[in-house]
């Protein structure tokens, strides 16, 4: 007579939904990492935009104290503001590669949970001729 091994099948069980819930906790935490380094960027490129913005409206002189680190320096204005655009280029640049792992990784988050695949998440915007062409449609 067989007496099936109750212990060895729940083990097997056991192990599976572990595995299962390691994946799925994984596919999860890199989603929540990205959305923070997400986070983190666009502070940094709003306080650029609000920097640019002020040395547009300082027009008293033509040197600007930069705060590098723990230090303050004396820069003229075109040299910082230049600094200022290359480092706004470098997050923009730095953002759309998050935007595409984020999307990537809600995606594979999904596959992971058995979850379809979200078919509206990877909608891109009109281009500006196809702008174009919709308000003109619109004026007649």
């Amino acid at each position: 007579m067989w007496i099936p091994n109750w212990d060895t099948a729940m083990d097997s069980d056991s192990h599976r939904v572990v595995e299962f819930m390691r994946e799925v906790e994984e596919a999860a935490e890199d989603v929540l990492t990205t959305k923070q380094q997400i986070v983190d960027l666009d502070v940094k490129r709003n306080r650029n935009r609000e920097a640019l913005n002020a040395l547009k409206n300082d027009l008293c002189s033509e040197k600007v104290k930069v705060c590098f680190g723990h230090m303050f320096i004396k820069l003229p204005k075109s040299k910082t503001r230049e600094m200022i655009q290359r480092d706004q280029h470098q997050l923009d640049s730095e953002l759309n590669d998050l935007h595409k792992r984020l999307k990537a990784n809600v995606n594979r988050l999904n596959e992971t949970q058995g979850k379809p695949e979200l078919s509206s998440y990877n909608l891109l915007p009109l281009s500006t001729n196809e702008m174009k062409a919709i308000k003109s449609i619109l004026k007649r």
